[in-house]
């Protein structure tokens, strides 16, 4: 049977078997082809067709290039390098309700080899990899979450740099979480609270009778990891003589317990992190420069909580929600953001979590939390006026929070900017200068009522 007379198929046809959504994008970032998908998951409204209107403006719901907002543009990567990209972002579906996807972007080439169009394949993130999720939309937290969706799908070893308490344990379990390795274990050792003797023996095994004590064969977190990662914090810590020992398995991918004779095989995904100056201890003869350059091939860095303030109402609703009836005091008062506002947080992430758990135990048998229920450990900034009646470093939506009255929403606060936005929430926290999730939270709970 000839097949020449058989109708070839529609870019339309072929785009719409995908099970995803699938958008074909030019560099003026004006969408060219969609599927079926797509239109379904973001679609406008009123019902107008997405074709040829603007990428961002369909699935960001702002005005201008995500670049322009904090986040790695995709489109932008591809045109400018015609390589292939993978970036996480958070989109908002046609009903305004956020969501984060994964971005798989390609180039499509003309005749001649120039990128002519752009197509990306959104991968939207389930509910159980969405609790893995780092805490916080600042424009340093977006520009780190996009580093790390593109580091995460490779086996590249991780240098994880930044002050004590920012969570980089956090972050290293993100990395595994959006690895290829995630259905592998996730290992941690912590050469900070260990003894030069043991940290080998945790971390490459012992024989039976490598020393005292050892009396029988033991498995070391390196063969424990095996398929998976290991998570080494602290690395500064680490003994000259077991750098050296380290640095030959990241380059033959092979240990000897302790005591042994035999090489062991060994796949293992390494990130390693610090809160110490790695430079400078080589300099210094403290760390050994082959093995800096051997784990500083993708190093990231995590910022201070004081770097990006647009995070703490987040967080601190994060972890209130985590604790044993605290979801019962979200969300905060402007009041009390306010409060949290005026501290610098040396202590970071880990500092803000033990001023939110103490506050909740001290607001016990309240309806709500004060700001005299929060206890800092330092001085803090009780004005946060600056000269000429400026407010301070204050960005985004945290901004929007402390121009508000101090108390709480009004059910008809909420209910005028639901109506005037139409029922669009993301649109409606942006007005009342909240978060999405605090704007649920009040809708949860007038629905309750």
């Amino acid at each position: 049977m000839a097949c020449d007379n058989i109708a070839k198929p529609s870019c339309e046809q072929i785009i719409n078997i995908l099970p995803d959504p699938f958008v074909v994008i030019d560099r003026h970032y004006r969408i060219m082809a969609a599927n079926a998908q797509y239109r379904k998951r973001y679609g406008l409204s009123n019902g107008e067709d997405v074709v040829g209107r603007f990428c961002y403006e369909v699935s960001h719901h702002v005005d201008a290039p995500c670049s322009q907002h904090g986040e790695h543009c995709p489109l932008e990567i591809v045109f400018s390098t015609a390589q292939s990209t993978q970036v996480m972002h958070i989109h908002y579906d046609m009903n305004g309700h956020e969501e984060y996807v994964q971005l798989q972007s390609t180039p499509l080439f003309d005749d001649d080899g120039n990128v002519l169009y752009v197509g990306e394949y959104i991968f939207p993130i389930s509910q159980k990899r969405q609790d893995t999720l780092l805490i916080g939309r600042s424009r340093p937290m977006v520009r780190m979450t996009s580093l790390l969706q593109r580091v995460a799908p490779t086996t590249t070893t991780v240098l994880l740099l930044g002050e004590s308490g920012v969570g980089k344990e956090c972050v290293a379990k993100y990395v595994h979480e959006y690895s290829p390795r995630s259905g592998g274990p996730f290992v941690i050792v912590d050469c900070g609270t260990l003894g030069e003797n043991l940290i080998e023996s945790e971390l490459f095994g012992h024989e039976k009778g490598a020393f005292t004590g050892a009396t029988g064969r033991k498995k070391g977190l390196f063969e424990v990891a095996h398929g998976g990662t290991l998570f080494i914090d602290e690395i500064a810590e680490l003994p000259l003589a077991l750098q050296t020992k380290l640095l030959r398995v990241l380059e033959t991918g092979t240990i000897r317990r302790l005591g042994g004779t035999e090489y062991i095989n060994v796949d293992v995904r390494v990130i390693a992190a610090t809160h110490r100056d790695l430079q400078r201890m080589v300099e210094r003869g403290e760390f050994r420069q082959d093995l800096y350059y051997r784990l500083s091939a993708f190093p990231v860095r995590i910022p201070p909580l004081r770097d990006r303030p647009d995070d703490i109402a987040a967080l601190a609703e994060y972890f209130l929600s985590s604790s044993d009836d605290g979801d019962r005091f979200v969300p905060l008062s402007p009041e009390v953001i306010e409060t949290l506002m005026t501290y610098d947080y040396p202590g970071n992430v880990r500092e803000l979590r033990n001023i939110i758990e103490r506050a909740a135990i001290l607001a016990y048998g309240e309806d709500i939390i004060r700001p005299e229920h929060l206890v800092f450990e330092g001085p803090r900034r009780e004005d946060v006026q600056q000269p000429g009646g400026e407010r301070g470093a204050l960005e985004g939506s945290s901004r929007k929070l402390l121009q508000r009255r101090h108390g709480r929403l009004t059910d008809d606060e909420v209910m005028h900017a639901l109506e005037t936005c139409d029922g669009h929430r993301a649109r409606a926290a942006q007005r009342l200068g909240v978060s999405e999730r605090t704007l649920y939270r009040y809708v949860e709970r007038m629905r309750g009522n």
